[in-house]
């Protein structure tokens, strides 16, 4: 057991790495080959002592652990005293100062190496802490927004069963009514939970992207919106052009539904959204507007999180906490290497604008 132990402890002290080992191993033939070629016939080549020195930093600096450095180290001395010390071609281990150079040369590499060590699991202890923060706010807005329809539909449900003789057919529909759009919400929010799971789970470059009409895109998720809110007016304005996007349509398509049905929702006052299209140098700009309440200041630089604790019911989204509807567009624009921006219209109302790259 201790021998495992032992090993286990030199495993993670020395890790064996093949990039390592690859890097390590062109550090010291690029410096070899500078060496030889400043190299002379004279006993003067001290100075080429200070490449291998350089060469033992920048391979503790770029490789994990202690291994390759101190390796590099020993291997460099050895070097410097075989080819590049006369008499050339042999080695002599009683030159003056020889312990100190291989002393010095070990701390370099000791030092650099630690440095890089603690370097790198603060940021890996940091990564995780932001993701289970990450974590944390997520189970936080999705138990704060599921507890609401949850509780409707239990509410309404036990209505309609415990009174079913005395409702008539026109509660009971009203009950059923309630029923169904609350049951709508949580799928959506299922929904929005496997985006940010599919998402997060690979890289951003993984998303299929394929170039896509725009208009096409746009006039669907409108389809799709106004399935929902038939009542509720949305305009749209699209350039005479088509535009060529590559994207991953449904999840762009969601996004924009996402942000038709925050109108809706939480845009207190709205009576109208306004979904256009344009193009730019940065790419074709969407945006939706609305010419509701606005979003107080307050709130503004915190509009993309996922979780946010609001008290007052006049502001933006006072009707029901957006829940990570908002979080979810800004992580498939994100994934898109697109960016998203809210602003207040000077007319009135809120516009949420993303940008998708052209190519």
């Amino acid at each position: 057991m201790k021998n495992k132990s032992l090993w286990g402890f030199l495993g993670k002290v020395f890790p064996f790495c093949v990039r390592d080992a690859l890097v390590s191993l062109a550090i010291l033939f690029s410096c070899g080959v500078v060496c030889s070629a400043l190299k002379t016939n004279e006993s003067g080549n001290s100075h080429l002592s200070m490449l291998f020195l350089l060469a033992v930093f920048l391979i503790s600096l770029f490789t994990n652990g202690y291994l390759f450095g101190t390796l590099a180290s020993l291997f460099s001395v050895l070097v410097v005293n075989y080819f590049f010390t006369y008499p050339f071609f042999n080695f002599n281990f009683t030159l003056e100062g020889y312990p100190l150079t291989i002393f010095c040369s070990l701390v370099i590499s000791i030092i650099t190496s630690t440095l890089v060590t603690k370097t790198k699991k603060s940021s890996e202890l940091r990564l995780l802490a932001e993701k289970e923060k990450t974590r944390s706010n997520l189970l936080r807005a999705v138990s704060h927004d599921l507890r609401t329809p949850l509780t409707t539909i239990l509410g309404s449900t036990g209505a309609i069963i415990e009174n079913h003789d005395v409702l008539d057919k026109k509660q009971q529909l009203a009950l059923l009514r309630e029923i169904r759009e609350d049951s709508e919400w949580l799928i959506r929010m299922v929904e929005n939970l496997l985006t940010v799971t599919r998402i997060e789970e690979g890289s951003e470059a993984k998303i299929a992207k394929t170039p896509e009409p725009c208009e096409e895109i746009i006039f669907e998720a409108v389809r799709k919106f106004r399935k929902r809110f038939p009542d509720n007016k949305v305009t749209v304005k699209v350039p005479d052009e088509i535009l060529m996007v590559p994207m991953d349509a449904m999840l762009v398509q969601q996004v924009m539904v996402n942000l038709l049905e925050n109108v809706v929702l939480h845009a207190k006052g709205a009576t109208e959204a306004v979904l256009s299209l344009e193009k730019s140098d940065k790419g074709a700009v969407f945006s939706v507007a609305d010419d509701g309440c606005g979003i107080p200041p307050e709130i503004a630089d915190r509009i993309f999180d996922i979780y946010r604790e609001n008290k007052s019911e006049t502001v933006y989204d006072s009707k029901k906490n957006m829940g990570i509807g908002l979080p979810v567009c800004k992580t498939i624009i994100k994934a898109h290497n697109g960016i998203m921006t809210v602003e207040n219209r000077p007319e009135g109302g809120a516009k949420f604008t993303f940008i998708l790259p052209m190519q």
